[in-house]
């Protein structure tokens, strides 16, 4: 599928970001790249001018990580219509909200909970390691960073909903309302 030749060291990183969602979150887990304002980039800036200002980083080593972070990303997702499968059956699993809880009280998928501080401790705590945990943000970013969490944690079967909620009500369930989010 994607080899290191399908990114080219001169790719913007919008660019970049546009086409591996991931990217950033895989390059500042092993490169400490991206997270924050000391250690960010601009978004015209190229991949191979962030390996060159980040102590010559090897740009084709960059690459593979983040193709590899990117096969790994959608390992970890669910479909829509595959998550709508198994909560019309008996499967037996968590579903998790993180989202604002404005945003929970107005839609929800159904049997979801709502995450908090609180539960956060009572999972960690206290769930079965081993059963399916779902969990949905609004267009599946954030949640595949707290899916990323709950498998350091050793959960061995986590999933992200790809596309969060507003995937769900365009593919599986029209009813529930769609919104868009002014970012800051």
């Amino acid at each position: 599928m994607n080899s290191v030749a399908a990114i080219d060291p001169n790719i913007t990183m919008r660019e970049l970001l546009e086409q591996f969602p991931g990217a950033q979150r895989a390059m500042f887990r092993k490169y400490h790249i991206g997270g924050c304002s000391s250690c960010g980039f601009s978004p015209d800036e190229t991949l191979a001018g962030v390996c060159a200002r980040n102590e010559n980083l090897d740009v084709n080593e960059m690459i593979e990580h983040i193709i590899e972070s990117d096969a790994a990303d959608r390992a970890m997702q669910i479909e829509p219509q595959e998550l709508s499968v198994l909560l019309a059956g008996d499967q037996k699993l968590n579903l998790l909200d993180v989202r604002t809880r404005e945003e929970f009280e107005a839609v929800k998928l159904p049997g979801a909970q709502l995450f908090t501080q609180e539960l956060m401790q009572a999972v960690v705590s206290s769930w079965p390691r081993e059963q399916l945990l779902v969990i949905y943000d609004h267009e599946g970013t954030r949640s595949m960073d707290a899916a990323a969490y709950f498998q350091g944690h050793g959960f061995t079967n986590v999933k992200s909903l790809r596309g969060g909620i507003d995937a769900w009500s365009a593919e599986v369930d029209p009813s529930l309302p769609r919104y868009h989010l002014e970012h800051a």
